[in-house]
């Protein structure tokens, strides 16, 4: 226990299933992957930008040292790693094992166990170790070849199924939980010894702790074994929900084959019930019995359909995921089918207005997956587990799945996929199967044709978007015309309503173009396609036609306070009160008005009207966005906008700006690739008033166009970004470069390294307004937020917006009107404690070029959020030793909280 380490001796018997011979025997070796920050598993998380597996320490790593392995005539059997995945081990064998033959190999290793922080599996700071994927395994042979995947942490081994006999001896002050047959053999001076078995499974889980946490409860003569706990629920009262999951998921899918389930808290941080584990618990809408259920519902779903489908779960992780959501929805509808999305808020009066608290339970998840769609990173579900983007892995390929299931399974009504997740579950328990049995047995279970399903739904991205063309009614009927606006053909429900009651329900077969219907009017006023939400369709908001009034109003206006989710029976206007600060505006307070719900949008407008309480005057700012996506292209997405603000720029000075752009955004075909590019067109419009107290600035009217290039590759060890500007006006024309590079070391420190270089086209201008700056830009196209842009001394004047020259020191003579070049180059000694030092050299026209430098301290306290500078030896001298010095000292404060968003969502997206 204090060396983490496990010493194996292990006898495995090989028997050769398949029709040829195998000569190299592929064994899994997961927990290798935790030995350096090379392999697979390191290189992933360094993609989702956690830091704690590069910076962990040699005892906190994980690895297997592998001493021998001997065949059972003694001989030495020669193994290795191979470079790209030191977590599988390659074993060549003397003699092949021919087919339906045994060979049987000694092999003896010693484990070293991870630190739990990583992944939740390891040992735990409570003195306890939870172990999976641990041993050395052979790897599944399929389809006469081994399949040899790396661990990268998502949690789809791809083991052989096997028979496990194990002789275990722990210390005495430790005790065990596992879903292997267990008996205790004898008690030694320090030691115990246990026997475990088990037939015909994957895996198996092995927990270790000084006391037991384990709760076990029998349902049917199968144990279940769980440490999640509610602390305010009974022990009877856990019990009868877990009686009651059980016996549900054991009807709806199939027996658990196995007498025991080890369902573990680690198991469910991993993966939780995204929407319950997000708010805290004193103001959870949801009661303890309910979270305690859908908590244990997820997992025991997980680990019944992981411990028991032979599946390849890297390459069908859908029908996994589809299972477990599906069977989550139906568990809904049939024991909490009046529960809403925000549990209890939906009985406040003062929420009522709200569609977040108005949605059934189960909307949530479509939700959830057009949160991606919209935003053009939705994935095909038939994807590898390994090429998603985190977000789709944990949250939205799975609910797409499991809503999946449900459309399909009310398209055919007769509840035929349900039955068919049983006749498949039960023919899996047999032998491996693969997705295309699943297809199988949907297809012969339906007496309609379901290729669509398959061709669109699993194995592509296509949208579904139907809408309502023009419509004609009688006393007795309407005809009405249905425009597919993504040519994607699968089955629509069309509902009839009378005073927003259902009147009828129709299902329209797949529709590949325009198409016009006549059906009976059974009274309805209004006509709504998918009013339930059963396709996962990417626009609810165009399929309503109203059958009343001269002008029919499909779709009312409605206001709503803060944030909502989009309600696609209004035109939702929302309304937020703002507060903004500058030195010559003060405080403004504001009222936005935007129509910007947490889906994206293909139009949106944001309207900021604000006073100004210094100035007395009106301000505010506004924006109209047109956003258009491409779904197969490198060109991903394109957005028009027009912007505009007005503002004080001093105190006797306002500003104007208007500023319509093109915005173009290219991603790889990888979409895990971190890398990021675009083009960026504008045209900035200024008109600026003259100001009497300001003397170095200018009252003028300008019209600037500006194109800018930016290519960025982050991840949390390196990041490497170029950006290009150019920007043409009558008086002058310049081009501009800047290059980042950022390292960060295996002991915890970083280097930043920055380039910037600049020069004048033309220049025809007789001040410094447009020109390049050493310290502080004068941001003639109103881009920063400068909190007092004019000012030239005082506290104001010190905060730091890091651009072109981007020195911290205050020097002489800081513009450049000809050409500038600098580096800026910083590293951190410890945490947030950083040394910088930046040299440049500036050109003006009609004299010498001049190299500056400076250098000093950087308290990195929250990066491009809150951060201070102190200079201490530049151009100017010592400035440390300097009168005044608390001037000199430079900061950054960011008031929005943009910055922080961005920092938690790159990890997802």
């Amino acid at each position: 226990m204090e060396q983490k380490t496990i010493r194996v001796e292990q006898e495995l018997i090989y028997n050769n299933q398949s029709a040829v011979a195998i000569d190299l025997l592929v064994l899994n070796d997961w927990n290798n992957a935790y030995s350096s920050n090379d392999t697979p598993l390191a290189k992933r998380f360094s993609d989702e930008f956690y830091r704690g597996f590069h910076l962990a320490n040699k005892e906190e790593r994980g690895s297997t040292t592998l001493f021998s392995i001997t065949d059972d005539t003694s001989y030495v059997v020669q193994w290795r790693r191979p470079a790209a995945q030191p977590d599988l081990i390659y074993v060549d064998l003397k003699k092949a094992i021919e087919p339906y033959q045994k060979l049987k190999l000694k092999l003896i290793y010693e484990v070293k166990i991870p630190s739990a922080a990583f992944t939740k599996y390891g040992y735990t700071e409570e003195n306890g170790i939870i172990l999976k994927n641990w041993y050395l395994t052979p790897a599944r042979f399929n389809n006469n070849h081994f399949v040899t995947y790396s661990n990268e942490n998502l949690d789809d081994i791809a083991n052989a199924i096997s028979d496990f006999s194990i002789l275990l001896k722990i210390p005495n002050n430790q005790t065990v939980t596992t879903d292997l047959n267990m008996k205790l053999l004898s008690t030694e001076a320090a030691m115990k010894i246990y026997s475990l078995s088990a037939k015909n499974i994957l895996n198996f889980n092995l927990l270790l702790s000084p006391e037991t946490q384990f709760d076990s409860y029998n349902v049917k003569n199968q144990e279940i074994l769980t440490d999640l706990k509610e602390d305010k629920l009974t022990k009877i009262e856990q019990e009868k929900l877990i009686e009651g999951i059980v016996n549900f998921v054991a009807n709806e899918i199939g027996r658990y084959p196995h007498q025991k389930i080890v369902i573990t808290q680690a198991d469910y941080d991993r993966n939780p019930f995204y929407g319950l584990n997000q708010l805290p618990a004193f103001i959870s809408p949801f009661s303890d019995a309910f979270t305690y259920e859908l908590r244990f519902l997820k997992s025991y779903l997980n680990a019944y359909l992981k411990n028991s489908l032979q599946l390849d779960n890297r390459k069908e992780s859908w029908i996994y995921d589809g299972i477990q959501v599906y069977t989550m929805m139906r568990y809904i509808e049939t024991v909490h089918p009046n529960s809403k999305m925000l549990g209890s808020t939906s009985k406040f009066k003062l929420l009522k207005s709200y569609n977040l608290t108005n949605l059934d339970f189960n909307e949530q998840y479509s939700y959830f997956y057009m949160l991606m769609a919209r935003k053009n990173l939705d994935q095909p579900l038939e994807n590898t587990k390994s090429s998603l983007i985190k977000f789709n892995e944990q949250i939205a390929s799975k609910y797409r799945a499991g809503l999946s299931l449900r459309f399909l399974n009310n398209y055919l009504e007769k509840n035929i996929v349900a039955k068919s997740i049983q006749e498949f579950y039960s023919a899996n328990l047999k032998e491996q199967q693969s997705a295309a049995t699943f297809e199988a047995v949907l297809k012969s279970q339906s007496d309609k044709n379901i290729n669509w399903f398959f061709k669109t739904i699993i194995r592509s991205r296509d949208l579904v978007d139907y809408k309502f063309g023009s419509a004609s009614k009688t006393t007795d009927s309407v005809s009405f015309t249905i425009k597919n606006r993504t040519a994607v053909a699968v089955p629509i429900p069309l509902y009839g309503l009378k005073n927003n009651k259902i009147v009828f329900k129709e299902w329209l077969e797949p529709i590949n173009t325009d198409s016009v219907f006549t059906v009976a009017r059974r009274t309805a006023d209004k006509l709504v396609l998918n009013y339930k939400n059963e396709v996962p369709e990417y626009n609810l908001r165009n399929n309503w036609k109203s059958l009343t009034g001269f002008f029919p109003n499909n779709r009312p206006i409605k206001f709503v306070f803060m944030k909502d989710l989009e309600d696609p029976y209004y035109n939702q206007v929302l309304y937020v009160p703002t507060i903004s600060y500058n030195l010559y505006d003060g405080l403004t307070p504001g009222l936005r008005l935007h129509n910007k719900t947490i889906l994206e949008k293909p139009f949106t407008f944001d309207v900021n009207p604000s006073y100004s309480t210094k100035a007395k005057t009106i301000s505010g700012s506004g924006s109209i966005v047109v956003n258009q996506n491409y779904r197969n292209s490198n060109l991903f997405n394109v957005r028009y906008s027009l912007s505009g603000s007005y503002f004080h720029y001093a105190p006797d000075a306002t500003y104007l700006k208007i500023n319509p752009t093109v915005l173009l955004r290219f991603r790889e075909d990888d979409y895990r690739d971190n890398k990021k590019q675009g083009v960026v067109l504008r045209q900035v419009i200024v008109n600026k008033e003259q100001s009497a107290i300001v003397s170095n600035q200018i009252a003028e009217n300008y019209s600037v166009f500006n194109a800018r290039y930016f290519n960025s590759r982050t991840e949390i060890i390196n990041h490497v970004s170029l950006s290009t500007d150019l920007q043409l006006a009558g008086k002058f024309g310049k081009l501009a470069a800047e290059v980042e590079y950022r390292k960060l070391f295996e002991n915890n420190h970083q280097i930043n390294l920055r380039f910037y270089a600049g020069k004048f086209l033309y220049n025809r201008t007789n001040s410094d307004y447009y020109s390049f700056a050493l310290d502080r830009p004068t941001d003639y196209l109103f881009d920063y937020n400068y909190y007092g842009r004019s000012e030239d001394s005082g506290f104001f004047s010190q905060q730091l917006i890091v651009a072109e020259g981007g020195f911290k020191s205050k020097l002489a003579a800081p513009f450049a009107n000809d050409w500038i070049t600098s580096v800026n180059g910083s590293y951190n000694l410890f945490n947030w404690f950083e040394i910088y030092a930046e040299a440049a050299i500036v050109k003006n026209k009609k004299f010498e070029e001049r190299f500056l430098y400076d250098s000093g301290i950087r308290l990195n306290f929250v990066p491009d959020y809150f951060e201070v500078y102190l200079p201490v030896y530049s151009s100017n001298g010592w400035e440390i030793g300097q009168n005044r010095y608390n001037e000199k000292i430079r900061f950054i404060i960011t008031l929005s909280p943009k910055i922080l968003i961005n920092l938690f969502n790159r990890k997802w997206f």
